[in-house]
């Protein structure tokens, strides 16, 4: 967004110094590398040449999205502590939010990810000291297992 913005204000730098459009692609390739459209410079060129001041985008026509916000956030999080096997599907018709909307606070927001049932929150990595356990376990347990089920250690 602020690299959009940068890019548009020099358009409209190079359109008040009267720069035609292929010299602001041309300068603004040197400046910037190749990461938009030549298209798009026409079409901010142009606006900026008729007389357009502002380089902030319009304002577009929809649904603004406001459906993860704060307060459907803590309404997700309330529902699930009552109840952690609730699918998305059951907690989107209950607070009368979209799936989507839904699982994206679920999954990012809430820091939570699906186990069997039942909604738990994520476990970056396993502690050494039980991983390091588990290795060893499954070690003992390779060695049983190759020597037919009559291995043991000593302590």
């Amino acid at each position: 967004m602020q690299r959009s913005l940068e890019q548009r204000m020099a358009i409209k730098f190079c359109v008040k110094l009267e720069k035609s459009a292929a010299e602001t692609i041309t300068m603004l390739k040197k400046a910037f590398g190749v990461d938009f459209w030549d298209r798009q410079i026409f079409r901010w060129h142009k606006a900026f040449a008729e007389g357009r001041e502002h380089v902030n985008d319009e304002n577009r026509a929809g649904r603004p999205s406001t459906s993860s916000s704060d307060h459907n956030v803590k309404r997700v999080r309330d529902l699930l502590n009552t109840d952690r096997r609730l699918s998305v599907r059951l907690i989107s018709e209950t607070l009368d939010i979209t799936k989507t909307i839904v699982h994206e606070i679920v999954s990012e927001s809430s820091g939570m990810r699906k186990v069997y049932a039942k909604l738990v929150p994520k476990v970056a990595e396993m502690p050494k000291n039980i991983q390091k356990a588990f290795d060893a376990w499954k070690t003992r347990w390779n060695r049983c297992v190759d020597a037919g089920g009559i291995h043991f250690e000593s302590c």
